[in-house]
């Protein structure tokens, strides 16, 4: 039998109910991305349409970059060709699959649409197996991705191997790039080798991913 409220009991009920409201209507947190963990799964089309399943590539090596042409850092690593280098390593010497993503929001700074993608890598001479563009920021979220680069290296079996800075010189000095250790190289080595990953997170630098308020 139903038993009824008293009228002592309405406040309690009242705010325990608004509280369920709240924590219904609350954005559910996106658990943070960790080396060693399944990689956050997403699906999304490419700038030519083409569907990007990340449960697809099962049994290659994939690579996220972060990227925005507009900031300083993402500059220094393209005008430098260090990207372009690293691009086309991962791909024909590990058989990776390359993913470039664009979270920057429309209006924000680094927002391309997709011939302007495809013009800025055409020029730059990028070595990309897929561009997608994210302005809602849903894949960017999902990774926690806070940088441009920010990069992610995920292994045959699906597992983040890698989640961080693309090598450790932190600046915007194109003449910092000899000499650097690049964290990205040493994680597709090592996967590839079968070798736990030597720094499997690293602190990213560059400007802050430009998602939408």
């Amino acid at each position: 039998m139903m038993r009824a409220i008293s009228m002592a009991s309405w406040p309690a009920a009242l705010a325990t109910l608004a509280l369920a409201a709240l924590l219904a209507a609350a954005p559910r947190a996106q658990a943070h991305p960790m080396p060693g963990a399944p990689a956050p799964a997403f699906t999304a089309a490419d700038i030519d349409g083409r569907t990007v399943d990340l449960a697809a590539f099962k049994g290659r090596i994939v690579v996220l970059e972060w990227t925005n042409h507009e900031c300083p850092y993402t500059i220094k690593h393209y005008r430098s060709g260090n990207m372009q280098r690293l691009q086309r390593e991962a791909t024909e010497r590990f058989g990776a699959v390359w993913i470039q993503i664009v979270s920057s929001a429309p209006g924000k700074q680094g927002y391309v649409t997709a011939d302007e993608a495809r013009r800025l890598n055409a020029e730059r001479g990028a070595y990309v197996t897929h561009v997608v563009l994210d302005p809602d920021g849903r894949i960017g979220r999902l990774y926690h991705a806070r940088t441009t680069p920010h990069m992610f290296v995920i292994a045959p079996d699906g597992t983040l191997a890698y989640m961080g800075a693309i090598d450790d010189r932190p600046t915007a000095d194109v003449a910092d790039i000899a000499g650097a250790r690049n964290y990205v190289r040493a994680a597709l080595e090592a996967v590839a080798a079968g070798r736990p990953v030597p720094e499997p997170s690293t602190r990213p630098y560059g400007c802050t991913v430009k998602y939408a308020d």
